[in-house]
């Protein structure tokens, strides 16, 4: 088995990313990034303390906006509205989850498509539909999973793929990205039957559930390559993903570390979707 290493990958994409920031402050553009995060919730802090690390490395500029958890939906919406009108912003990201009452859907639509790094707006979903061309601002986390793939240079296309999990975040948006690289891809979820006959023809299985030892290596083909994209914390407190991970290291070619695979790659991604961001609202 090998370890696919996302703080490995991801910092050869910071490393980059830096060169491309120092090269557009030289054309006086200073990519910036802004954070919308409401409350403290624990798991939320701290991904946004890893974001705010990969802006200092890579020189994006950081500002974040606090709200306390009784924040009203048209509260976040008219602060939207704000970043979408200032020209110094060039990326929009509202830290999810919000709170009950807050609806959402509306809260993502406000964001400008242009600035939407997070990749779930409607517009950017669905242009993703189109081709690989279109993957304009993907969402983070398939896009991690895609370019941490081409890092260790498997191929994708003609592979039979299953994902696991199919969320508008995750799930869905992964398995469009895997099918314009022409992989025939199976996506399963909660109500699927049977989910070891589908998931043992894998030979690339992606899991992203947030069921701690989900997949077993009894639904693991010999050989695949397994993205395990869950994370869960145990009562213990250790983090682990959704595989049972020694079990199918044994079976599985490549495999995903929890936490050290998808995590880094998640937030990697979303640097150079401030940067693209950041060169189509000043070149375009």
């Amino acid at each position: 088995m090998q370890l696919l290493d996302g703080r490995k990958v991801s910092k050869e994409i910071l490393h980059s990313l830096q060169k491309e920031v120092a090269a557009l402050e030289k054309k006086h553009i200073h990519p910036k990034l802004t954070v919308i995060l409401v409350g403290k919730d624990a798991s939320s802090v701290s991904y946004i303390s890893q974001k705010q690390k990969a802006c200092l490395t890579t020189g994006i500029q950081w500002e974040q906006f606090d709200y306390e958890t009784d924040v009203t939906t048209e509260i976040l919406i008219e602060k939207i509205k704000d970043l979408n009108a200032d020209e110094t912003v060039h990326g929009i990201l509202v830290q999810l989850p919000l709170p009950k009452q807050v609806y959402v859907p509306d809260v993502i639509r406000a964001i400008e498509p242009k600035k939407d790094v997070d990749g779930f707006t409607a517009y950017n979903l669905g242009k993703m539909f189109l081709s690989t061309e279109f993957e304009y601002l993907a969402p983070c986390t398939p896009l991690g999973v895609v370019r941490i793939l081409e890092h260790y240079k498997i191929a994708i296309e003609g592979k039979e793929v299953v994902v696991v999990g199919h969320s508008n975040i995750v799930g869905k948006p992964l398995s469009v990205m895997l099918l314009n690289r022409n992989a025939t891809v199976t996506t399963c979820h909660v109500y699927t039957k049977d989910l070891a006959s589908h998931t043992r023809r894998a030979d690339i299985l992606c899991v992203a559930v947030g069921k701690p030892g989900l997949i077993s290596a009894e639904m693991v083909k010999e050989g695949a390559v397994v993205i395990d994209i869950g994370i869960n914390k145990t009562n213990e407190g250790k983090l682990v993903g959704d595989i049972d991970f020694e079990a199918v290291g044994k079976k599985a070619a490549y495999v995903t570390p929890v936490p050290g695979g998808m995590g880094p790659m998640t937030v990697a991604c979303l640097m150079e979707n401030t940067i693209k961001a950041a060169k189509r609202l000043n070149f375009q």
